[in-house]
């Protein structure tokens, strides 16, 4: 089973980052090709579920512009000025709501409105202190009609970002998020949940944490479903292992998943890949688990593109050896960052693939470098082997070392085996070793490949 993912914390609670090194200063290219004949929504990331904002929305004006037109009644076609008309006229909390995330909207499209940048800021702050007030009137009384728990919400994530020129406010945003979640509003009681666990506006409460991923699963917000699912499957949060129970809520989270929320693919398809633990509740069908992982991948999902590159390069799964294949599904999920899949298309450069990818070694190096500087230990080890070597960049004893040491220093073995190696060897033996062939050094030890 894969780790149970990291939970993101809100600014200010995150832990320091670890010490910077200086970047690369070029790039490494992209190697663009279809994939499965499949279409790959390639620059859609999908948040992990446990984000203290969510999965959906990043700040007000992205959830306002996605969700604005969902299930409006034709609200999303409407004029702003009808809608504010509307809005005016009704007692209707959706309709006010629509207008309220419209008015932010339209903000945002008076970026480049007007030539005179202080004009077009006094205009959104105009905008956007409007949505503010019929948003917070909707989330206090709701026009005499009591408050309206999806402005409550609403209101929570916009505390929780700083959006609309709010200060972040998490214990203003917990608070919205359990009022909101008394109203059984399912992305409240999943953030409610969330706020439980890391201890954000409220004090860390695991206990009080898994009953509101169990109300909101049952209430049927996916994401809360996988969380759940996952809490039972690994005995997280001080609960008792109950693996059939976590797959059922993970198969529910499957049926339900979407771009923001594809997670429970990827889980199902290592448990009927025949990793995990399932308790007898799945038995092992490569077939599915392959169905499973490209549905997610599909969706947007990087460790999901990863892991069908990685089928495609070992055949894996009953998949044929695919360089074309494995390269396309690797590239979708660099393209997104994955460090993993960063690493895997610096071994694609350092071979090449005859009609697929030409052979470099300066790519290698960038490639590798893109997941060392995101922590990944076995990138640290292979940038540190390729600047030994002189891989695609000038050779550096020195430099090579200081990437053994972070690597060692996440545990890896190979780069703890070359810091020992380099200390024992006397100076010409380490020159000697370091101007050989190493390409053919590699090649000598079983197969094994010195850098991966």
């Amino acid at each position: 089973m894969a780790p149970f993912p990291t939970m993101q914390f809100p600014p200010g609670m995150r832990p320091p980052p670890p010490p910077s090194i200086a970047r690369v200063s070029s790039t490494a290219s992209m190697p663009y090709m279809d994939s499965d004949n499949v279409s790959i929504r390639s620059n859609r990331s999908a948040a992990v579920p446990g984000s203290y904002y969510g999965a959906a929305a990043s700040s007000a004006s992205a959830d306002a512009q996605s969700t604005v037109g969902a299930d409006d009644g034709g609200l999303a076609s409407e004029s702003l000025e009808s809608l504010r008309h509307r809005a005016k006229q009704t007692n209707d909390p959706e309709v006010q709501l629509a207008y309220a995330k419209r008015l932010i909207v339209a903000a945002e499209e008076m970026a480049d409105a007007d030539p005179d940048p202080r004009k077009v800021k006094r205009t959104q702050d105009a905008l956007h202190q409007e949505s503010l007030r019929w948003i917070k009137k909707l989330a206090t009384s709701g026009s005499g009609r009591g408050a309206y728990p999806e402005a409550m919400f609403f209101l929570a994530e916009c505390y929780g970002n700083g959006s609309l020129g709010l200060t972040v406010d998490h214990d203003k945003a917990f608070s919205l998020y359990l009022q909101a979640s008394k109203q059984n509003h399912p992305g409240a009681t999943y953030r409610s949940a969330v706020c439980y666990e890391v201890g954000a506006g409220t004090k860390r409460d695991h206990n009080r944490a898994v009953q509101f991923y169990r109300k909101a699963a049952t209430l049927g917000d996916t994401a809360a479903m996988y969380k759940y699912g996952m809490v039972l499957l690994g005995g997280l949060l001080g609960v008792a292992k109950n693996p059939r129970e976590g797959v059922t809520w993970l198969k529910r989270a499957a049926n339900q998943a979407d771009a923001t929320t594809p997670h429970a693919l990827h889980e199902l398809g290592i448990l009927y890949e025949g990793k995990g633990d399932s308790n007898g509740s799945i038995l092992p069908d490569p077939q599915y688990a392959h169905d499973l992982f490209l549905k997610a991948a599909q969706l947007g999902y990087p460790p999901s593109q990863y892991k069908l590159g990685l089928c495609y390069e070992y055949g894996h799964l009953g998949l044929p050896v695919d360089p074309r294949r494995s390269i396309a599904w690797y590239t979708r999920a660099a393209e997104q960052s994955d460090p993993e899949a960063e690493l895997a298309l610096s071994g694609w450069y350092l071979t090449g693939a005859e009609g697929v990818l030409r052979q470099s070694d300066t790519e290698a190096y960038l490639w590798a470098r893109k997941a060392a500087d995101k922590g990944l230990a076995k990138a640290e080890y292979a940038v540190g082997y390729y600047v030994e070597h002189g891989v695609g960049v000038r050779a550096d004893v020195d430099d090579a070392r200081r990437w053994y040491l972070r690597a060692a220093a996440q545990g890896n073995k190979r780069a703890q085996q070359r810091l020992k190696e380099l200390r024992g060897y006397a100076q010409l033996a380490s020159e000697k070793s370091r101007k050989g062939d190493w390409r053919k050094d590699a090649d000598a030890r079983n197969g094994e490949c010195a850098v991966m």
